[in-house]
């Protein structure tokens, strides 16, 4: 049995707070920030987080604070569960904080808008630490399953295998299977394609189109995931696993997805902003990223026309029924 880590999980929204079920359930001692002083008083008397995690127990192993000095002291392992697009000004306030020689771990999936970064490049740059300290964890793992101890596999990525296996170690549980992988950059823009591809999936649900149009979309939209990501030096293969194909499949497919459901909202009619009201005020994470994908892919010669189609609708007035006709209109060619 591995020595019990001390953990801090940063962000305490639906899959920070269930991961940090996880690594406590792994049996370590994890501390879970959250923003409000309720919520962590909820989940530390309660043993609940009835905001993002309603009906799930939290094991004793977790406790939760506001004070983000109290999380991080002493902790082996930082694990960032914030949105992408705020990644950088969350840890820019955490960086005098962070332990020296923890491994920083990223549960985001974007690219960064302002500067078109992985979020493991954000995170070297603003913590000032070798890429090798960074770690990434990205697979099928829709945190309401996961919360309710359903089985699921993930890949835990670094460049540095050591603190993979480590990683893979601390998050090890009965339910929750990790995989290690050296390819940063494949497994990071596989998590944030997907995203972009599953808003393409649901707005054909929303426009009534059946099981043949969502699985075309899922292989189109693996073929173009990979292109972009081989153009950046990522490895073929891990858009073939668990990163690529496992979590595309999940995203566009499940109803928990928040960007499949947004997009469907999209693809019956609802405006952005509409959709955004029924989303509780949250935007999907597609909607911001497909415009720094598209513009990655643009940088790199990279052909992506469903990323170009939700880039049209989201950003541009672009009705979801042209999109997709827009889409299979295209010169015709091999595969």
């Amino acid at each position: 049995m591995a020595r019990p880590e001390r953990i801090a999980v940063l962000g305490g929204g639906s899959w920070g707070t269930t991961f940090a079920k996880v690594l406590a359930d792994a049996g370590n001692d994890v501390v879970l920030w959250v923003r409000r002083a309720e919520v962590a008083a909820e989940i530390n008397e309660s043993r609940y987080n009835s905001g993002y995690l309603p009906g799930v127990e939290l094991p004793e192993r977790l406790r939760a604070t506001d004070d983000a000095a109290e999380a991080l002291q002493a902790a082996e392992i930082v694990v960032l569960a914030v949105p992408s697009q705020s990644l950088r000004e969350n840890l820019a306030g955490w960086q005098p904080l962070l332990p020296e020689d923890a491994t920083l771990v990223s549960l985001s999936k974007g690219v960064e808008l302002s500067t078109l970064k992985r979020m493991s490049q954000v995170i070297a740059e603003v913590a000032d630490v070798p890429m090798g300290r960074v770690a990434v964890v990205s697979g099928p793992n829709l945190a309401k399953e996961i919360a309710a101890e359903q089985p699921t596999a993930t890949v835990v990525a670094c460049p540095d295998e050591p603190r993979a296996v480590a990683l893979q170690q601390a998050c090890s549980t009965s339910y929750f299977r990790p995989y290690t992988n050296t390819d940063l950059v494949g497994i990071e823009i596989a998590g944030a394609c997907k995203n972009v591809i599953a808003l393409a999936c649901g707005m054909a649900v929303g426009l009534g189109f059946g099981h043949n149009t969502m699985s075309s979309l899922i292989t189109r939209g693996l073929a173009e995931t990979t292109r972009l990501g081989v153009a950046l030096g990522a490895d073929p293969m891990s858009f073939a696993g668990l990163a690529g194909l496992g979590d595309l499949v999940a995203t566009c497919m499940s109803p928990l997805s928040r960007n499949r459901t947004f997009g469907e909202r999209l693809g019956r009619g609802e405006t952005l902003a509409q959709a955004q009201d029924a989303a509780h005020g949250q935007v999907s994470e597609g909607v911001k990223s497909c415009s720094s994908i598209r513009e990655l892919a643009a940088r790199h010669g990279v052909e992506m026309p469903i990323t170009d189609v939700v880039y049209g609708v989201c950003h541009e007035g672009l009705q979801p029924g042209p999109a997709a006709a827009e889409l299979l209109g295209r010169e015709r060619k091999p595969e």
